[in-house]
């Protein structure tokens, strides 16, 4: 046990965070709250219109562009009932900002496809499509304020100027300090789902955060999306005699991955997509509106176990079973030792065997040597700690049911640690120090650094000039600091 305030770190993030987003009553909310907003598509997608009547589907937001240009590069978006386009997104507050700043004389901005605005009443002539937020936003603008202060920009080098005195610190500070900021995490994760069942439903969501963990950071969105459609194309599993691969027909033929030329395909691929596509080539022109771009996708660095492909198998899967929520919640309210979490998870996730997918990578790959997993035991843990879970959560806080609060929080701090990956070695090695001997042994451990890392190292440069967090943590009382007051005090002229 700690003698640390229950409270201490959201105080520290509270008075860590600056200045508002938001002041009272703006003639228009900032730029940097508007760029959030449209990163994490905080909008009513089916309610999104240009400023000239026509209908805005975002299939890809884009990447945030940190340096001078268009606000996002690579975005994919559909106008209408004209085919998808990908190029730049510029955010502005007014739409005369286009000018004011001198984005129509500079080439950088040739690429922009869509200007988005906070607000606007009509066009002007020959002007970009545009597209106005303010009444398109998905949550009240002072409550979006709240959640995007601690939303930010990719991390940087960390110099670890924290790391001394967190060593200093006793293991059960260190412990209770990371147990508060993993809290933190866990609320942000689950107010996400909050905001998406206002759109989608619960279940809704629960789908939309499933498909984009599948999808990892590259393919987030695009997965994303393909949970959007769910309502449109779940039926495959109504009455056909193999409602897998009806699902797995119409979930590869939306995402735009399936081989069109199968002479060039081998012969156990051949065979496997000649039944796909007796499947799609009848459903195809139903869906054809719905169908993304292959662009949207990324495959560099992609292992093959985490091919778009492969998981969108996996997917059917799910979606096949018309169960797996409330397999979920039967799961959740049922017993399990600490020890059996994940196992008892991967259970209900994992799928037995699949005749294709359980030996072949992708599409095109030749047979594999040995039948492989459609889910791994890390995979599950990811989807526990970043969807089950904080879903499972907010469902009992917006149900008002405290008990079931604190089952998802016990399982949350007691999940076995996740996979390492490059942030959490950083984070690791710049705030506890390259030479600590401290392990993370839970997730939860590791979802709080992560939080440490964005809530304070984030929002510093590289040489973290005015980073707050080093001097908080000598304020914590230890031991060592106790003693060498009292030395002091007797040591000062009364």
């Amino acid at each position: 046990m700690s003698d640390l305030s229950p409270n201490l770190y959201a105080q520290w993030r509270r008075q860590s965070a600056g200045p508002d987003l938001l002041r009272d009553s703006p003639p228009s909310p900032p730029e940097r709250l508007l760029q959030h907003v449209w990163q994490h598509q905080r909008l009513q997608a089916d309610r999104l219109l240009t400023l000239d009547g026509k209908p805005v589907r975002v299939l890809h937001p884009g990447f945030w562009n940190y340096e001078s240009g268009p606000d996002f590069r690579g975005a994919v978006i559909q106008l209408g009932g004209a085919a998808p386009v990908s190029g730049d997104v510029e955010i502005d507050r007014q739409a005369a900002d286009w000018f004011h700043h001198g984005h129509d004389r500079n080439p950088a901005y040739a690429g922009v496809i869509l200007h988005v605005i906070w607000d606007g009443a009509a066009a002007a002539a020959g002007a970009l499509p545009t597209l106005a937020l303010e009444s398109r936003l998905d949550a009240p603008l002072a409550e979006l304020s709240a959640w995007a202060s601690g939303e930010v920009g990719p991390s940087g080098a960390l110099n670890g100027q924290c790391s001394a005195p967190l060593r200093g610190l006793a293991p059960a500070i260190t412990d209770e300090l990371l147990r508060q900021a993993a809290q933190i995490r866990l609320q942000r994760k689950a107010a996400d789902f909050e905001a998406a069942a206002r759109q989608s439903g619960w279940e809704g969501a629960l789908w939309e955060g499933l498909f984009g963990a599948l999808g990892y950071k590259h393919n987030f969105w695009p997965m994303r999306r393909l949970a959007m459609l769910r309502p449109r194309y779940a039926a495959a599993a109504d009455s056909g005699a193999e409602p897998v691969l009806a699902l797995q027909a119409r979930l590869l033929g939306l995402s735009g991955l399936l081989p069109a030329d199968l002479e060039r395909v081998p012969a156990a691929p051949g065979e496997y997509l000649r039944r796909i596509w007796d499947h799609w080539w009848r459903e195809r022109d139903q869906f054809a509106d719905d169908v993304l771009p292959r662009s949207l996708w990324r495959f560099n660095g992609l292992r093959p176990a985490n091919h778009p492909q492969r998981r969108l198998a996996l997917a059917a899967h799910w979606l096949a079973s018309g169960s797996l929520p409330e397999r979920l919640e039967r799961w959740f309210l049922a017993p399990a030792p600490d020890h059996r979490l994940g196992a008892s998870l991967l259970e209900i996730l994992q799928v037995e065997r699949d005749d294709f997918w359980s030996w072949h990578w992708t599409l095109r790959s030749r047979r594999l040597p040995r039948a492989q997993p459609l889910l791994g035991a890390q995979r599950a843990t990811d989807l526990a700690i970043n969807v089950i879970l904080p879903w499972l959560w907010m469902r009992a806080v917006a149900g008002r049911n405290d008990a079931l609060r604190a089952v998802a929080e016990r399982r949350y701090f007691a999940w076995p640690k996740a996979e390492d990956n490059a942030v959490l070695k950083l984070a690791r090695r710049r705030l506890l120090g390259p030479g600590s001997a401290r392990a993370l042994k839970t997730a939860a451990e590791q979802q709080g650094l992560l939080q440490i890392v964005r809530d304070f190292c984030d929002h510093s440069n590289a040489v973290c000039e005015q980073c707050p967090f080093p001097e908080l943590v000598r304020s914590i009382p230890t031991p060592q600091r106790e003693t060498s007051d009292r030395l002091e005090n007797r040591a000062t002229p009364g």
